[in-house]
C-alpha cells in the first residue's frame, strides 16, 4: 500500500526537469538515478568504448543540469526522456568527430575514397554479415531511423525528437528502409 501511494506521489521525469530547471539539486539527482542506467545501456549500443560512454554521460547530464529550463515538455509533444536521449546522442555524434579529427586516417577506405564515419563503425560492430553490409548501403537518413528505432528501441515519437523530423517522416523513412532492407537481404 505504501509503495503504491510512493508511486503516485513520485514526481516523472518531466516533473523533474521542472524542478532542476529551479536549480534543485535533489532534482537532478532523481533524474539521474531514474535515467543513468538505460542511458549508458543506449549509449553502450553505439559505442564499445567505455570512456567515450563515461565522457557522453558527464556531458549529457552536465548539458540537462545547465538547460533544463529549455525542455518545452508536453505542450510540443515531447517526453523528458527523448529530451534527454537527444542531448545525449548529440554529445556521441561530437565525441566520434572529436575522435575522428584526433585519429589517423583509417588505412582501408570506402570504394568512392571515403573514409568511414564514426557511427558506421560503430555499427559495423554491433551487426554483421549480409544484414550490416544491407544496413550500411541504406540513405544516411534512412539507416538513422532503423538504427534509432531498432539498435536504441525508440519509439517513433522518441526518434522523430532526436532525429528533429516529424512522426510522419519517422514512419515513411521506416517503411523505406525496411522494403530496401528487404530487397538487399533477398
Amino acid at each position: 500500500m505504501e509503495a503504491n501511494r510512493a508511486a503516485l506521489t513520485s514526481p516523472d521525469e518531466e516533473q523533474l526537469l521542472r524542478r532542476v530547471a529551479k536549480g534543485d539539486r535533489a532534482a537532478f539527482e532523481e533524474l539521474y538515478r531514474r535515467t543513468s542506467p538505460w542511458m549508458a545501456v543506449r549509449l553502450r549500443r553505439r559505442c564499445g568504448d567505455e570512456q567515450v560512454v563515461a565522457e557522453v554521460m558527464q556531458e549529457t547530464y552536465l548539458a540537462v543540469w545547465r538547460a533544463a529550463s529549455s525542455f518545452a515538455g508536453a505542450a510540443t509533444g515531447g517526453s523528458a526522456v527523448g529530451w534527454l536521449w537527444t542531448i545525449a546522442a548529440r554529445r556521441l555524434v561530437d565525441a566520434f568527430r572529436r575522435r575522428a579529427h584526433h585519429a589517423q586516417t583509417p588505412v582501408v577506405a570506402l570504394h568512392d575514397g571515403v573514409t568511414p564515419g564514426a557511427e558506421d563503425e560503430v555499427l559495423a560492430g554491433t551487426v554483421g554479415d549480409d544484414v550490416g553490409d544491407a544496413l550500411r548501403l541504406l540513405a544516411p537518413e534512412l539507416r538513422q531511423v532503423l538504427q534509432a528505432m531498432v539498435l536504441d528501441g525508440l519509439s517513433v515519437r522518441e526518434t522523430a525528437v532526436l532525429l528533429g523530423v516529424p512522426e510522419g517522416t519517422v514512419k515513411t523513412r521506416a517503411r523505406r528502409a525496411r522494403i530496401a532492407m528487404r530487397e538487399a537481404l533477398s
